[in-house]
C-alpha cells in the first residue's frame, strides 16, 4: 500500500490547473472559496476541550451541568409542600390506574378526583406504575410508562385543572416515581 502525497508535484499541480480551468462552475453566482489548505497556509487546530476531573462511579457532566433544574411552581403553602415532598402527609384516597388503558383511566381518573374535592379531600394519591421494562419484541416500538406521562397531562387540562392545586411526585413510601400527589382546592 502507498502512502499519498501531501502536496501535489509540479507536473500534477500544472495538470490539475489545466483541467479546473476548462470546468465550468455549476453555480456560477456563488464565489469560489478558496481553502487555507490551497492557499498554502496551515490549519487551525482545534480549540481544546477543558478536562474535568472524573471518577469512576460518578455523573458525567454534560453541557447543561452547571445549570439547576428550575424549580417547580408551587401554588399551596410552602410548609405544608414541604411536607408533602418529605412524605409526612398522608394521602387521604388513592387510586390505581395499573393495567388501565388510556381510555379506561382517564374518564376514571377524572371521576376520582372530582368526587374527591366533591368530599372535602386535600390530598389524594394517583398511581400510575412506572412503566414496563420489558424488552420490546416488534419491528414497531411500544412506548412504555404511557399513563406515567399522561396523567400530569391531564391534571392540567379541563375540567381537572380548576379541582387541582398541586402535583408533585410521591415519596418513596407513598409510591416514588410511579405515583402522584395531588393536592386539591377547597370547594366554595
Amino acid at each position: 500500500m502507498t502512502r499519498r502525497r501531501k502536496h501535489l508535484s509540479p507536473e500534477d499541480r500544472a495538470l490539475w490547473d489545466h483541467v479546473a480551468r476548462q470546468v465550468q462552475p455549476l453555480h456560477p453566482r456563488r464565489p469560489v472559496a478558496v481553502t487555507d489548505v490551497e492557499k498554502g497556509l496551515p490549519r487551525p487546530s482545534p480549540p481544546e476541550m477543558p478536562r474535568v476531573a472524573f471518577t469512576i462511579g460518578a455523573r458525567a457532566a454534560g453541557p447543561d451541568a452547571d445549570k439547576a433544574a428550575p424549580a417547580p411552581t408551587v401554588r399551596m403553602d410552602h410548609k405544608a409542600y414541604n411536607r408533602l415532598r418529605a412524605g409526612k402527609l398522608r394521602p387521604e384516597a388513592r387510586i390505581d390506574l395499573h393495567g388501565m388503558t388510556l381510555a379506561q383511566a382517564h374518564p376514571a381518573l377524572t371521576r376520582f378526583i372530582l368526587d374527591s374535592q366533591a368530599h372535602g379531600r386535600r390530598l389524594v394519591l394517583v398511581i400510575t406504575g412506572k412503566g414496563s421494562s420489558a424488552a420490546d419484541d416488534g419491528p414497531i416500538p411500544e412506548r412504555r410508562g404511557v399513563l406515567r406521562r399522561q396523567v400530569p397531562h391531564w391534571l392540567g387540562q379541563p375540567p381537572l385543572a380548576a379541582a387541582v392545586l398541586q402535583t408533585s411526585a410521591a415519596h418513596r413510601r407513598h409510591g416514588g416515581e410511579g405515583a402522584l400527589y395531588v393536592y386539591l382546592r377547597k370547594l366554595k
